[in-house]
């Protein structure tokens, strides 16, 4: 009787790149669906946690077997490796792959902090190193290392930046909680700006100035700007309505919390 984990096994031997429980799942699917045999068909509905707890099992067996290479799991995609201490001969075999430049030191420290504390923005980076990170973060960016993951919701709504596939793959990480504990970077403090100010959840933002006017007359922020100037408005003069009073600090250039960006 066929096992899925020999099944699994000879699909990643033979593969020529890493592939992901999903990929294997669907491998299965396709096999039953192209053929008529009863063994091919009976893992058509093997779940991706089987999948993932077989290969696991897989990886121990070969690991407790001492062979020459193994089966590891990097950036959630599985495949077989050969030992490090084989590379001598390997390297002579297949040649030397050209490796990408190596990161210098002021981007493994940036990059260290983007991935201890992502979501993060780089101003948030520039408080934690001190310096300014405009070229280390342009590098990171290019080599894939780093991406924009969203956006703060403080004033400004700044770009946040996440490590990427691409950085597990570079490091050998299966996964971000892989990483090695550094729980004197994760306590240092970080000042954010204060958060987006709302007239109600779900609406749009409003300048502060009108929200505190408001709660201090005790109306809403549409009351406290005072009566409407439309066509439709009894008030007399209503045909030459006036200007419509700008937020303090409007004429300074400064942009209130409402204004788009």
């Amino acid at each position: 009787m066929i096992e899925l984990k020999s099944i699994l096994e000879s699909l990643l031997f033979t593969s020529q790149k890493p592939l992901t429980p999903a990929e294997l799942k669907g491998l299965l699917t396709a096999a039953a669906e192209q053929g008529d045999d009863a063994v091919v068909k009976s893992f058509r509905k093997t779940k991706v946690e089987t999948i993932e707890g077989t290969l696991v099992e897989l990886a121990g067996e070969h690991e407790a077997a001492g062979r020459t290479y193994r089966l590891v799991c990097i950036a959630g995609a599985w495949q077989f490796v050969t030992q490090p201490e084989y590379s001598p001969w390997l390297r002579v075999l297949v040649g030397e792959r050209a490796r990408p430049a190596r990161l210098t030191a002021a981007a493994l420290e940036t990059l260290t902090i983007i991935a201890y504390r992502q979501p993060i923005t780089r101003a948030e980076i520039e408080q934690i190193r001190g310096v300014s990170v405009d070229g280390v973060m342009q590098t990171l960016l290019e080599r894939n290392l780093v991406e924009q993951v969203g956006r703060a919701e403080v004033v400004g709504r700044p770009l946040q930046y996440g490590t990427t596939k691409a950085f597990l793959e570079y490091f050998g990480l299966r996964r971000l909680e892989d990483l090695p504990a550094a729980d004197e970077l994760r306590r240092i403090p970080v000042e954010r700006p204060p958060s987006l100010l709302t007239v109600d959840p779900g609406l749009a933002t409003a300048p502060p100035e009108q929200l505190l006017l408001s709660s201090a007359d005790g109306g809403t922020p549409a009351e406290a700007a005072g009566p409407s100037t439309g066509s439709d408005s009894t008030t007399p003069g209503a045909e030459n309505p006036a200007p419509p009073v700008s937020p303090p600090g409007a004429d300074t250039g400064k942009l209130a919390t409402g204004d788009a960006f």
